[in-house]
């Protein structure tokens, strides 16, 4: 396990989020109405459902607008969503992987190739570019939850393969496999659930970037969110922090 971290930089979500709530409550919804279609309306039962709600709470979503979602599950008007993963490449060769829930695959196909056409990208194949990631879980804590070392000695503990932290907080990385039972060691252990549990796709070995290029990305990759259909959104790229500075200056 490592012990160092680049936390914020494994992903340019958060502000994109605070900004648009009532769209980050569609998505959550989506996800627990798929959720529950694949396994059950029984959280105790249903692990994809679990972490789903434990996300959607972690974002403040009301518990009526959860427990609507789980219902839609098996309600005559639920729509059938597919899960699509596309692959592309942002400027300057940087990886993009992005994962939809859609009830039209050609219409999500094309907005998101024009999306990566006009932020100066392209569209590839299946498998273009997910050489360059892990399939791995992901679980994040604030850095008031506990200390670096008590973090790594519980995370450890609870089966967990790689801890990063720093002043922002703590992210914990699994074996796929292994996310659900390390997110309830660790909530055992810690007293607390985290702030988000989720299998995501990290980069192997992040691109650094310019201010010139963090801007192009951080155009692509709001654009893409942006796209109802759109769920999650990775990149391999890294900010340093001096870059972070100007941006957050201007």
């Amino acid at each position: 396990m490592a012990g160092h971290s680049k936390f914020k930089n494994i992903m340019h979500r958060k502000g994109a989020q605070d900004k648009k709530r009532s769209k980050i409550f569609s998505k959550l919804s989506r996800e627990i109405t798929v959720a529950a279609k694949m396994g059950g309306e029984d959280v105790d039962t249903n692990p994809r459902l679990r972490l789903a709600v434990a996300n959607a709470k972690s974002q403040s979503m009301p518990k009526d607008n959860i427990e609507r979602a789980i219902a839609k599950a098996s309600g005559g008007d639920a729509e059938n969503y597919d899960e699509m993963r596309y692959e592309g490449y942002g400027s300057g060769g940087v990886g993009v992987i992005v994962e939809a829930l859609t009830d039209n695959r050609n219409r999500t196909a094309s907005d998101v190739r024009t999306i990566f056409n006009k932020a100066g990208g392209n569209l590839g194949e299946s498998g273009s570019v997910g050489f360059m990631f892990d399939r791995v879980g992901e679980i994040t804590y604030p850095a008031d939850v506990a200390d670096a070392d008590a973090m790594f000695e519980a995370a450890l503990e609870a089966g967990a393969d790689e801890v990063e932290s720093d002043e922002d907080g703590h992210a914990i990385y699994t074996e796929a496999s292994d996310l659900n039972a390390v997110v309830e060691a660790l909530t055992e252990a810690l007293g607390k659930e985290p702030e988000n549990a989720n299998l995501i796709w990290k980069p192997k070995e992040p691109i650094e970037l310019d201010k010139d290029g963090a801007e192009k990305m951080m155009r692509l990759i709001d654009a893409l969110e942006d796209n109802d259909d759109v769920q999650t959104v990775y990149g391999n790229y890294t900010i340093p922090e001096n870059v972070l500075a100007e941006l957050e200056a201007e």
